[in-house]
């Protein structure tokens, strides 16, 4: 009778194991074959209504190849970002797919998938300039950059003379009147503007080495679903079609 209870009593605390493991979420989507994402719509080209008023965009569509991959249907779950991960903690959604990267102190909190696209800091000088080529070269060059932004402390940092500007677009367009000499701004950006506008005479002169990556972000203890999405973002890079959303979206490979 004794070793029955024992038994038992390890039967069931490796079901409570295994069902912690799993979570509820990914109970959840096991039973109901559908995946809930959190997304903005609003951040072009990463997640935005097209003129159709579909949504679409660069992580949309990584996210919808994972759920085909692993049979599932998806549904999107539009959120403001400042609520993302309350919706998140709140078990609205199963996912974030919305540009997510996982900083140490979102590490304390939750569980990230792979990585499936990298950014660094770029900078953007007019095709004819071979004058930058380095960071170091930045020092007494006059750069378009937003106060509030930490790119400007890069360009700064290494000497050169900020113009405050609204925005990327604004510092390109004024790179192109020869008004300003560059612009310190991020990677992905950059390139999408490079895809809406390909003639615009300017060109990506230096990058930095270090990179920052995104992933898909969970609540911890959903381990289980996170692996499947991981097979299926190894599976994507190994045929190549994370590469080709990537050189879709931005007409180069974001994904290394």
């Amino acid at each position: 009778m004794k070793l029955f209870k024992k038994l038992a009593l390890s039967t069931f605390a490796f079901a409570m194991i295994a069902n912690v493991s799993a979570g509820p979420i990914s109970d959840r989507i096991e039973q109901n074959k559908t995946l809930l994402v959190g997304t903005e719509g609003t951040y072009p080209p990463f997640t935005f209504h097209d003129s159709t008023g579909k949504l679409t965009g660069f992580d949309v569509e990584v996210i919808e190849e994972v759920a085909k991959r692993l049979g599932l249907k998806i549904e999107f779950q539009e959120t403001q970002w400042d609520a993302m991960y309350a919706g998140l903690n709140a078990q609205r959604f199963d996912v974030i797919a919305n540009q997510t990267n996982p900083s140490p102190e979102r590490l304390k909190k939750y569980i990230y998938s792979d990585l499936y696209d990298y950014s660094n800091a770029v900078v953007v000088t007019r095709e004819d300039d071979d004058s930058i080529k380095s960071f170091e070269d930045l020092k007494d060059k006059r750069a378009g950059q937003s106060l509030t932004s930490n790119y400007s402390k890069i360009a700064t940092g290494n000497g050169a003379e900020l113009v405050t500007v609204d925005g990327l677009a604004q510092a390109l367009e004024l790179i192109r009147q020869k008004r300003i000499d560059t612009t310190v701004n991020d990677k992905l950006a950059v390139l999408d503007y490079f895809q809406k506008i390909p003639n615009a005479g300017l060109k990506v002169a230096v990058e930095a080495s270090d990179k920052v990556g995104s992933g898909f972000a969970f609540l911890k203890g959903e381990e289980d679903i996170v692996n499947k999405v991981n097979q299926a973002l190894t599976e994507m890079r190994k045929d190549g079609t994370l590469k080709q959303i990537s050189i879709k979206w931005f007409g180069d490979d974001i994904t290394e």
